[in-house]
Formats: structure tokens, C-alpha cells, sequence
């Protein structure tokens, strides 16, 4: 199939028109929303998004509304020129990359647009400058978006119970940050399909919950992980690890299978389940965020498992904090269960 290259549009209303004109030609538009330094897993979401679509929209877009001053924003990895690169050579390419410099400037909205200065690199310097409280407002809670000062963004979308438990806990502004950008992308490009990677689990179940409760007419699919051979779950954060921090992180992916064996061999208390990866990770030298067994649909936790479970995993590894999860069903038998060794 011929490699053709994707059109890049950085406004906002370029994009919605754009859109709009397809939608009324009766075309189906998918959305795989990203921040970019595309990966094999990215790559996977694109062609899920394939079988149901006419047209795909990838979104490049790092997001500084669910990073607090505190976390890695200013480090992420990027690589634009690459990432196009990636979709030009895909068999049948994308239609369109949105890459917004920046989704919460307003300074050409009218009335409403204020004096706030939020350029990506205001977004992205994520320094501790600033007043630490605004408002009564904690530092705790406070993404980059609101170091910002004048008319700055301060309508947030809350999923306020799926959000408190895992990545939530550590991480207070990650899921509303990630909802608001999301519901942003979907008004902008206004697609009938969005695919979202089930690494981030809670984040997917988060979104596909915010969809439901505000009517937006999108299908979310959840797309499967995606690993390395050697079964490390794959992240654009993984290139930050050392070759030994990345090593000693295979733990996770590892632990986590002989969970999911034991629990279909019949091992369902939870607690125990858990200590063996929390004990195997930290023989490992990670350190723990949390390791949590949940119900798929609503993420509480469950003391034992008798129904669709996501085994759920945050750990440190040197500076890298990764993601990991498994899902676990005790009515299906080990033995499709692949271990890495």
C-alpha cells in the first residue's frame, strides 16, 4: 500500500471544520488521542481504530493539565519529526495529526479570552515559581495549567469516584487533567471512535465513564497491552530507564503473571496475592506506588476474587515511574497465560 503523508493541522477550527466536512460526506472519524514519541503500543491503537473507521485522527498533544509543577513534564520524551515519520510509513497512513501548540490558550476567544498566558513553553518550564496557594487552593492539587495567571483555564471534568483509588492517590490532578484534555480533543475533532490503550486502565475506564454520564456519542474501545518481547509493558517513559533500572522492571510484568496463574489455580485472597508482587518487585529494587486488585467495571477493591478482577501496578525504577496492569478472570483456565522468565 502506498505511504502517503498525514495533513497536520495545529488549530483548533481548522480541525473542526475539517471534521465536520468529512462527517457530512458520511465518513466515520477515529480518534487515537497520544503525547506523542510514538511506540509499537501507539501503533497497535491505530489499527484497532482501522476496523472501525474511515478516517484517523491522531492527536500529538503533552498535555500540562494533568501534570502537577512537581512531576515530568518538562522531561517527557518528544519526537515529532519521528512520530510522523512512524505514520507516514503505516500501510495506509493516518488522515490527519491535530498537534495543537497549545489547547488552553484563549487569547483568541472573544470577550472571554483574557490576558492568560499559557504558551507551551509557560506550560512546560515546570518550575515551583509562583504562589503556592491560590484561592485556598493547595499545591498538592494544582496542575501546571494553574500557575497560570489573568483569565487562565479553570473548568476541570471530574469522574470523582473512579479517579480516587490507584494512579489517583499519588497523582491528584492526573485524571481530571486527562478528562478535561479528552473531552477538549472530542469537542475539537468530534469523532465517532476513540481508542485508548488499556495500560492505563483506570485512565480508560475514567474516560469511557465521562463519555457515558455526559452524553458524548463516541464509542471508546480499549485496546490490549502491548509489550517487549521480553514482556516490559510498553511506555514512552520506558527509554528513560538504565539498561539495569530496565532489567530489574520486568519484575512487574513478571510478578503479575504468576498472580494471575495462582489465582486461576484457586489462590483468590487478594492480600496474598498482592504480597507476593509487592515482595517481588521491591527483591527487584522497585519501588512500589501501590498494587491493587479491583473490580474491571468500577475499580474497587475486592478482598477476593470471584468475578472479573484488573490486578493494577505502579512502581518506581530509579526516576521512571511505570504502569502495568492484568486483567484476571477465575472462570478462564492458566493455561493461555504466557510467563516471562
Amino acid at each position: 500500500m502506498e505511504k502517503r503523508d498525514p495533513e497536520i493541522i495545529t488549530e483548533k477550527e481548522l480541525m473542526r471544520t475539517w471534521s465536520r466536512f468529512m462527517r457530512a460526506q458520511g465518513k466515520i472519524i477515529g480518534l487515537v488521542p497520544t503525547m506523542g514519541y510514538l511506540h509499537q503500543g501507539h501503533i497497535s491503537l491505530i489499527e484497532e481504530a482501522r476496523k472501525y473507521t474511515d478516517l484517523l485522527v491522531v492527536s500529538i498533544y503533552v498535555n500540562p493539565g494533568q501534570f502537577s509543577p512537581t512531576e515530568d513534564l518538562s522531561t517527557y520524551p518528544s519526537d515529532f519529526r519521528g512520530d510522523i515519520d512512524k505514520l507516514t510509513a503505516l500501510p495506509g497512513g493516518v488522515d490527519v495529526v491535530f498537534h495543537p501548540q497549545n489547547l488552553y490558550d484563549y487569547r483568541n476567544n472573544g470577550s472571554e479570552s483574557g490576558d492568560n498566558d499559557t504558551s507551551s513553553g509557560a506550560t512546560r518550564r515546570n518550575n515551583n515559581s509562583g504562589d503556592a496557594k491560590e484561592e485556598g487552593r493547595e499545591e498538592a492539587v494544582m496542575s501546571c495549567i494553574e500557575r497560570q495567571s489573568g483569565n487562565a483555564h479553570e473548568t476541570w471534568i471530574r469522574v470523582e469516584r473512579l479517579e480516587r483509588g490507584l494512579c489517583g492517590k499519588s497523582r491528584p490532578v492526573f485524571f481530571r487533567g486527562v478528562a478535561t484534555v479528552v473531552a477538549k480533543l472530542f469537542n475539537i475533532v468530534e469523532p465517532d471512535v476513540a481508542v485508548f490503550g488499556k495500560k492505563d486502565y483506570q485512565q480508560w475506564r475514567v474516560i469511557r465513564r465521562m463519555v457515558r454520564d455526559l452524553d458524548f456519542p463516541i464509542n471508546v474501545i480499549g485496546s490490549e497491552i502491548v509489550r517487549d518481547d521480553d514482556g516490559l509493558a510498553l511506555s514512552s517513559r520506558n527509554v528513560r530507564l538504565s539498561t539495569e533500572e530496565r532489567e530489574k522492571a520486568l519484575s512487574i510484568n513478571m510478578s503479575l503473571s504468576r498472580a494471575k496463574i495462582a489465582a486461576q489455580n484457586g489462590q483468590v485472597s487478594c492480600s496474598d496475592l498482592r504480597n507476593s508482587v509487592i515482595q517481588a518487585i521491591q527483591e527487584a529494587g522497585g519501588k512500589v506506588d501501590y498494587a491493587e486488585i479491583v473490580s474491571q467495571e468500577n475499580l474497587e477493591a475486592v478482598e477476593e476474587i470471584k468475578s472479573p478482577v484488573v490486578f493494577s501496578v505502579a512502581a518506581w525504577f530509579g526516576k521512571v515511574r511505570l504502569i502495568d496492569n492484568m486483567e484476571i478472570d477465575v472462570r478462564v483456565q492458566h493455561v493461555n497465560t504466557q510467563v516471562w522468565t
